[in-house]
């Protein structure tokens, strides 16, 4: 703890312990720590540690972040700006660029005719809910929730929602050229 937060303990300490009507003596009972301590605590004159803090945390039931002032943490949640494109929303779930790029994509029933196209790369799809149509060279297939294909992209290649008036969620996974997902399904142990 740098000496600023350290500095502001020991007024934390003393407006809760006020705020909560307790004195010295009540405090110290529940904790066990002693008077005199809790006061040179309060006052500046004894250095706050975990083995201090975490009781008189316990005793006022707050965090112990209350206590030492410690900083907000951030607001956790990833805000992802969605793209239409074709009439797709597509979300990219990647923020650097190279390496894999992972996205999740909407797509709507469009009812036209496949147009299959290649590009360099690697893709892997999973359908998250729906019904995917995929055309991939030679095959015209229909993936449900739950399944996955993957492909590489210099094969022609078309996808899209496979019935009238229900969109296609689907989780994206691109690689250039060369970069393949690697999958394990369980751990592959070697014994000697």
């Amino acid at each position: 703890m740098d000496e600023d937060v350290l500095g502001q303990v020991g007024e934390r300490l003393r407006a809760l312990r006020a705020s909560r009507g307790a004195t010295l003596a009540d405090l110290a009972e529940v904790t066990g720590i002693s008077k005199s301590t809790l006061s040179r605590l309060e006052s500046g004159q004894r250095r706050p540690s975990l083995e201090l803090l975490l009781p008189i945390a316990r005793a006022h039931r707050v965090p112990l972040d209350e206590l030492v002032g410690a900083p907000p943490v951030g607001d956790p949640r990833v805000r992802l700006a969605p793209v239409r494109r074709n009439g797709m929303t597509v979300v990219p779930l990647t923020q650097q660029p190279g390496g894999i790029q992972a996205y999740k994509m909407l797509i709507p029933y469009r009812g036209d005719d496949p147009d299959p196209r290649t590009h360099g790369g690697y893709e892997w799809l999973y359908v998250l809910a729906g019904r995917l149509r995929l055309v991939l060279g030679q095959h015209d297939v229909v993936l449900v929730s739950g399944e996955a294909a993957e492909f590489d992209t210099r094969v022609p290649h078309w996808f899209g929602a496979a019935e009238p008036d229900r969109p296609v969620e689907v989780l994206s996974l691109f690689g250039k050229q060369g970069e393949q997902i690697h999958m394990r399904t369980g751990s592959a142990r070697k014994d000697g």
